[in-house]
């Protein structure tokens, strides 16, 4: 008599095996089964907040350059004359003061209204147009400090501290453009309802950033030069 032999039931794991993401064929990038990828990555740092790190890293070292030249630069010349800086710069200065204030409440207002709902909160683009004015006022008052030494007859040329003093308000104004451009896409974005908290925390950073710079350079100018 024929004897039937049955395979015997496949006994299946507790749990399943991570399966990969990104088609990577199985690389480190794994997630396990039945997890929320969407959670996962929230785990990762936006791009605007990695990169913004960045870019301020580079700045600060590019100013430290500069801020050593001058020293050096100073110690080593013997015609170095100093000069009265435009009284103007001090009130710019105030002027960039307030506009991170005004930024700040920009910040807060718009986290409110990206939050709560928004048929019922006003969009807070104001703020941010009045730290976009602010902003301006700052680049324009600083070429208003350039006229101001040309009519003295300090160029870029002269001599040695005129010079830095073109070139290291000059960076920092081309830079503060760059947050100013920031700004607008900024409120572009949010205008259309695109805005990301993290592409407004950049810019806010940034701008701060600038900020601090310029009391820093406004303290070199007024001490060494």
């Amino acid at each position: 008599m024929a004897t039937t032999i049955h395979e015997p039931p496949k006994i299946e794991k507790q749990g399943s095996a991570p399966h990969p993401v990104g088609g990577n064929g199985g690389g480190r990038n794994l997630v396990p089964a039945g997890a929320d990828l969407a959670r996962v990555k929230d785990y990762a740092p936006p791009p605007a907040s990695t990169g913004i790190w960045v870019v301020l890293a580079s700045i600060s070292m590019t100013f430290a350059a500069f801020t050593s030249a001058l020293i050096v630069r100073q110690g080593s010349a013997p015609d170095w004359r100093h000069l009265a800086l435009p009284q103007i710069l001090y009130f710019n200065t105030l002027v960039l003061i307030a506009s991170s204030v005004t930024l700040e409440m920009a910040r807060r207002q718009v986290g409110a209204y990206m939050a709560g709902p928004r048929d019922q909160t006003a969009a807070p683009a104001r703020w941010l147009y009045i730290t976009l004015l602010l902003g301006l006022f700052f680049v324009s008052g600083q070429y208003v400090a350039w006229l101001q030494l040309r009519a003295q007859g300090l160029y870029l040329a002269t001599n040695p501290n005129s010079s830095f003093f073109y070139v290291l308000t000059a960076m920092h104004g081309l830079h503060l453009l760059g947050g100013l451009g920031g700004l607008v896409r900024v409120i572009r974005r949010l205008d259309r309802s695109i805005l990301r908290k993290s592409t407004l925390d950049a810019t806010s950073r940034y701008w701060h950033f600038m900020d601090v710079l310029w009391v820093y350079l406004l303290l070199l100018l007024w001490m060494k030069l």
